[in-house]
């Protein structure tokens, strides 16, 4: 696929977490290919690195490799991030919160403590520590901003056997929640989850380990609805929960 044409994104800056992976790395590539210059975060530097060279390959605006591991309990790491992409970028345009960990599926008498804490300190911590320290990047954008965070259906309503990660999206609900209020009627930032449904992804497979991948979309045609969300064409979209996919 080569650049939309219409440039929706032109000129904007779009960080995406998780980007060297399934969601997060097509959501980034869209993006590139409407124009928009991209910051891949995320734990594993090579993999980021392999969506930087896609994008290279293609010729779109050239990404940026933020490794950073969300698993971290030091605010400050946070406060460096913030820092190191507002002195290189001056702004965001755009964040898409996509990175997450799935966890154990078991019950939650089984569930190991360990586990627990991890999937709610990558999934529910670290996207409050982004929130806090991305928003004041968000409000110096030129004109609209958008804030999208990642759900699950197991966010909306409890599903047993999926623990801490049915817990953590609805951590994130909640989240968006809150910052779509208090950013309603103080911002141009709009802010809105996607739920992308059933994606054919590495976690897909982890939590599905008997699925014929064959059978669930790939990330590639589940995009409109984060290009859509992330373009000027969503302003007054906002404090929403979206689904990726009709079912």
């Amino acid at each position: 696929m080569t650049a939309d044409k219409e440039q929706t994104l032109k000129n904007r800056v779009i960080l995406v977490t998780g980007g060297g992976y399934g969601i997060g790395r097509e959501a980034a590539l869209t993006y590139a290919r409407a124009g928009a210059t991209v910051l891949l975060l995320g734990r594993t530097e090579e993999a980021l690195n392999d969506t930087y060279d896609l994008i290279e390959a293609e010729g779109l605006p050239q990404a940026a490799v933020l490794p950073f591991d969300l698993a971290s309990e030091d605010e400050s790491l946070f406060v460096e991030l913030a820092q190191l992409i507002g002195s290189h970028f001056g702004h965001l345009d755009g964040a898409l919160l996509n990175a997450s960990v799935l966890g154990q599926r078991t019950m939650l008498d089984n569930y190991h403590w360990d586990t627990w804490q991890k999937v709610m300190n990558i999934n529910v911590n670290g996207q409050f520590l982004l929130t806090k320290h991305l928003i004041p990047l968000l409000r110096e954008a030129p004109a609209d901003a958008s804030l999208i965070y990642t759900t699950s259906s197991v966010g909306r309503e409890g599903r047993a056997y999926w623990g801490a990660y049915s817990v953590s999206k609805f951590a994130t609900e909640g989240l968006m929640q809150v910052a779509a209020q208090e950013l309603e009627n103080t911002s141009d930032i709009r802010v809105n989850c996607i739920n992308p449904g059933a994606t054919r992804t590495g976690m897909r497979a982890a939590a599905y380990p008997a699925e014929n991948p064959a059978t669930v979309k790939p990330a590639s045609e589940i995009m409109d609805l984060y290009l859509h969300l992330m373009s000027p064409a969503s302003i007054g979209t906002h404090g929403q929960s979206l689904d990726a996919q009709q079912k």
